[in-house]
């Protein structure tokens, strides 16, 4: 449970880091939008570096099956846009492959 928790507010930062670029970036929103953004994706950096996974590439893999649908839950609650069942579908299988790879046995 805390590797969950750690990567959904990872993922959190991430998004809207990322989020502030592209406002900047796509949307000619000000700069300043860069100075959050910055501090959020380097806050990102440090709770990714809290995950309990044994192994950085192993938890970064893990990590991205919740980015995905972490994603897809800024896409509604943020931009108003619903998720369709092929989006839901897609994280589903995401977040499958996320648990098995941080929770499968090794050994």
């Amino acid at each position: 449970m805390q590797a969950l928790t750690i990567y959904l507010f990872a993922a959190l930062f991430e998004i809207s880091g990322c989020f502030a670029v592209w406002a900047w970036w796509r949307s000619g929103a000000s700069g300043w939008w860069l100075v959050p953004g910055g501090a959020a994706l380097a806050g990102f950096a440090m709770l990714l570096a809290l995950s309990p996974a044994a192994f950085a590439g192993r938890a970064f893999a893990a990590y991205g099956g919740v980015y995905i649908a972490a994603s897809l839950g800024w896409l509604w609650v943020v931009e108003g846009q619903r998720p369709d069942r092929f989006d839901a579908g897609g994280a589903l299988v995401c977040l499958i492959g996320a648990a098995l790879i941080l929770w499968g046995p090794r050994g």
